[in-house]
């Protein structure tokens, strides 16, 4: 078995398509899973909720990512 550093594994990775590396990053967080984890995922999924729940009562107004997207580029001079 060939051992590979961290900077080569890195650099493969990053050569990757993004779907490709999204699944990777998620398989690898996954892989150092514990009880905390869980509780932060737990955690997330309540706000996730919270903010549907509040899409659906009009107290928020979702913007389209292209439009978030630009804002951010603008602010950041990009």
């Amino acid at each position: 078995m060939m051992l590979h550093t961290q900077e080569e594994v890195l650099t493969w990775a990053m050569a990757l398509p993004p779907d490709d590396r999204a699944l990777l990053a998620d398989r690898l967080l996954n892989s150092l899973d514990s009880p905390r984890r869980r509780e932060i995922n737990l955690l997330w999924a309540d706000e996730a909720e919270r903010r549907v729940q509040q899409i659906k009562n009009g107290e928020v107004i979702p913007l389209p990512g292209k439009e978030v997207i630009q804002d951010i580029r603008k602010t950041l001079n990009l």
